[in-house]
């Protein structure tokens, strides 16, 4: 008996098992919380969250030192420099019984050759998103870069834009509105890139990462470039709040950035089995597809497919038809030199 009250007595003290949580390091708003509820209720553990808003940001805290994430939700061109940091954990592919279901084109990806880091989650496209009935009664395009940058269009919604404040992203569009590609080599056309920004800043309200959702829902806002996921929330948020003015998003005529954001394991994380666990949750059909009924996501899993709403299945903002994909580019890693001119040069932008 008293070798019985010594073992409880032990067992009280022990710390909290690390399996009882898994640690995640997401963008915001990239997980419905009735997701999570599922998730924590499947594996009866708690999932907890930290968010980033640029992948710039995540890469500069993880190589401050952060630690103790068990997955991290990156896009390809930070895929591609965790994995030349060696900072990630190889996948067990017998862990994950449901990566059956993802569509092969999403498969053996440039940043990661046969997928031995990484699993795709979700795709988003960076886009316009902008109050229907305001533009129309300004007779502007919809359809076109121009509306962000060109002063003859910004002097009629002076104040009322945002652009993201993400340097690879705002410089992106930038470069598809000038006619070249986001994966451009020569630092003289991302300076035209750059003379094109702080031509169109004076006009603009802010550099917003996340504010937009809510301030386009609002009517604050006329016009927004950010994420397609996002500008579905605010349309969906105006909606529900049956605001006098509806929200749309268009991929412009000059092309646009695509991000497919995968999971990968860190080498910091304490608990890779129930990283495994939680992606093959999120694997499967029923569950993969809440990330594009829930949050507005596109999505490379062929299983969530017969689950996703039509409505949503045919927006072509957020699953681009045939003809669009052509007009998409994916951002890529830049050897060192570049990312120091692109970093100064951004710089300038923010300060100016």
């Amino acid at each position: 008996m008293r070798l019985l009250l010594l073992a409880c007595l032990l067992l009280a003290t022990l710390p909290a098992r690390a399996a009882d949580v898994l640690y995640l390091y997401n963008w915001n708003n990239y997980i419905s919380e009735e997701t999570v509820r599922h998730f924590e209720a499947h594996c009866r553990c708690e999932l907890k969250q930290d968010y980033y808003s640029d992948n710039e940001e995540m890469l500069a805290k993880l190589e401050a030192g952060a630690v103790g994430y068990d997955l991290l939700v990156p896009t390809g061109n930070a895929v591609e420099s965790l994995i030349r940091r060696q900072a990630l954990r190889p996948l067990d592919t017998s862990k994950l019984p449901n990566l059956k279901n993802i569509k092969p084109q999403f498969l053996d990806a440039w940043f990661d050759p046969g997928n031995r880091h990484s699993v795709p989650y979700a795709s988003s496209i960076t886009l316009l998103g902008y109050n229907v009935d305001k533009l129309r009664e300004l007779g502007l395009p919809t359809d076109s870069w121009a509306l962000i940058f060109e002063p003859k269009h910004l002097a009629k919604i002076k104040g009322r834009v945002t652009v993201l404040n993400s340097q690879r992203e705002l410089m992106a569009a930038a470069m598809r509105y000038l006619g070249h590609s986001v994966q451009e080599q020569d630092p003289a056309r991302w300076d035209e890139a750059r003379r094109l920004i702080l031509r169109a800043k004076p006009y603009w309200a802010a550099f917003s990462n996340s504010t937009y959702i809510k301030d386009l829902a609002i009517g604050t806002i006329w016009v927004a470039h950010g994420y397609s996921n996002d500008m579905f929330r605010a349309q969906q948020d105006a909606l529900a709040a049956r605001r006098p003015f509806s929200i749309g998003f268009a991929t412009p005529n000059e092309g646009a950035v695509l991000a497919v954001d995968s999971f990968v394991l860190h080498k910091s994380g304490r608990r890779p089995d129930l990283a495994h666990a939680f992606i093959d949750f999120m694997l499967d059909g029923r569950n993969a597809a809440d990330v594009s009924n829930l949050i507005g996501a596109g999505n490379p899993n062929a299983a969530a497919m017969a689950h996703i709403t039509r409505e949503i299945a045919a927006n072509p903002g957020i699953f681009p038809p045939p003809a669009d994909i052509k007009r998409l580019e994916m951002l890529r890693d830049f050897e060192p030199k570049l990312r120091r001119q692109l970093s100064r040069m951004w710089t300038g932008i923010k300060v100016r």
